[in-house]
């Protein structure tokens, strides 16, 4: 599903061309990822995501918790946790109960599926595996613990922006069971597809 080489420059092109007619001094005024050490790849779903885990977890929200952890890793889901108090701060907790709550929220996190745990030299979180988030979601999707809002939009939106995740997920699980791999969209996937709202 996602588009192809070609048609992404395509767009591109328009794109930065709008951009330019609107700023003509954007590109000295921008940031360029490419001059700066400081950055890494998330995936363009991720306010999606981030809005998902949150409509999970009844008013104790994790996805500050885990973009801080996302924004630790070198691109390889790897995370030592040897600075707990800085990451409590950065993940939006302060007082006394900080770091507290930044465990809760960690341990929510691998409750989930989105990260796993080990424990280490600095307590029982001291390493963490961030999982792959489609992953997660299409495993608590099956269990039917997303509402059918939530994930209508992230569907709608990993259609718009040529996210096919989920087809792949499901491509390897065929693989696994022996079964071909039918390419097609997103919402064809033996388990990624559009929920209905169940009649009151």
């Amino acid at each position: 599903m996602a588009g192809s080489g070609r048609s992404r420059s395509k767009i591109e092109r328009r794109n930065r061309l709008l951009r330019d007619s609107l700023w003509p001094d954007a590109e000295s005024r921008i940031w360029h990822y490419q001059k700066s050490d400081g950055w890494l790849n998330i995936p363009r779903a991720m306010p999606a995501i981030l809005r998902t885990m949150d409509s999970l977890t009844k008013g104790q929200p994790v996805s500050s918790t885990y973009f801080d952890l996302w924004c630790r890793t070198y691109n390889n889901g790897f995370v030592t946790a040897s600075k707990p108090g800085e990451m409590a701060f950065f993940s939006g907790f302060d007082g006394e109960r900080a770091q507290r709550t930044w465990i809760s929220r960690v341990r929510k996190l691998q409750e989930l599926g989105f990260i796993d745990i080990k424990e280490g030299p600095s307590g029982p979180v001291s390493y963490i595996l961030i999982e792959n988030p489609y992953t997660a979601l299409k495993k608590l999707s099956d269990k039917g613990l997303i509402q059918a809002r939530m994930w209508n939009a992230l569907i709608a939106r990993m259609i718009e922006i040529g996210a096919d995740d989920f087809e792949l997920l499901s491509g390897e699980n065929d693989e696994k069971d022996g079964g071909q791999v039918e390419a097609g969209s997103v919402t064809r996937g033996r388990k990624a597809r559009i929920k209905r709202e169940p009649r009151r």
